[in-house]
């Protein structure tokens, strides 16, 4: 029985590490070709090489989702090497918490650059060639951080809620196109977000939680291809998951 992800191009951002990484070689694994955009050439190309060594389709195109230049050469890399793009996971995201009253501006720039813009540049650069196919699949990654607002953790939270919004206003328009769309909204996963917060109090708390609670990334990657695996009729258009042992 031929595998429901197999031959399907797959351009996923974020690509060089923790979910994208993951799911690319899930995805890899299951006979999918993807095409990896991140920040580090360096990583991208170890993993593309892996991939392929291990008998899977990849390839790295350096990208910066903060630059809609880039984000466009990626998927347009895509087309040109294989003639179509039918996945498009805007997967490339950023988690900084501290109080407002921090005033940490630029990590709010950050996040509302890479989070929002990022997944918008996404949508822009895979859009048009879906709507040519009349097919494809768009997804993006909110958080639980999108479903509920912390302390500590509001901008992050207001950029999740917003990929949501985002991502339900394109399921609506993209319906004459026979486009579907995804949300993927984990909790606690196992990987180096946690890493960029620089508030020392917010800091302890997350990694104390993550070291306690979180739950592979091959959670997410299976999420992915539970979404991408659905006959042709069926969009599944949110997917919300928690450790077991996460209360909020």
């Amino acid at each position: 029985m031929t595998d429901p992800v197999q031959n399907k191009i797959v351009v996923i951002t974020g690509g060089s590490s923790g979910l994208g990484e993951v799911t690319a070689r899930h995805l890899a694994e299951h006979g999918a070709t993807v095409v990896l955009g991140a920040r580090r050439l360096d990583r991208l190309q170890a993993i593309v090489d892996d991939i392929q060594a291990n008998g899977g389709q990849a390839m790295a195109v350096q990208t910066d989702v903060t630059d809609r230049s880039q984000v466009q050469k990626l998927v347009d890399t895509a087309v040109s090497e294989y003639g179509r793009i039918d996945v498009m996971l805007n997967n490339a995201g950023l988690m900084q918490q501290s109080a407002l009253e921090r005033l940490k501006i630029d990590e709010w720039d950050n996040m509302i650059d890479i989070n929002i813009k990022g997944t918008l540049y996404g949508i822009a650069a895979a859009l048009p060639q879906m709507q040519k196919q009349k097919d494809g699949h768009i997804i993006n990654v909110s958080s639980v951080a999108g479903h509920k607002v912390t302390p500590a953790g509001t901008v992050y939270c207001a950029t999740k809620y917003a990929v949501r919004a985002i991502s339900e206003g394109l399921r609506q328009e993209v319906k004459d196109y026979n486009l579907r769309t995804t949300i993927i909204s984990p909790g606690a996963v196992a990987t180096e977000l946690p890493s960029h917060i620089t508030d020392p109090e917010a800091s302890e708390a997350i990694n104390g939680f993550y070291q306690s609670a979180a739950i592979p990334p091959d959670s997410f990657a299976r999420a992915v291809y539970y979404a991408m695996s659905q006959p042709a009729e069926v969009d599944i258009n949110e997917i919300l998951y928690r450790p077991t042992a996460q209360p909020i």
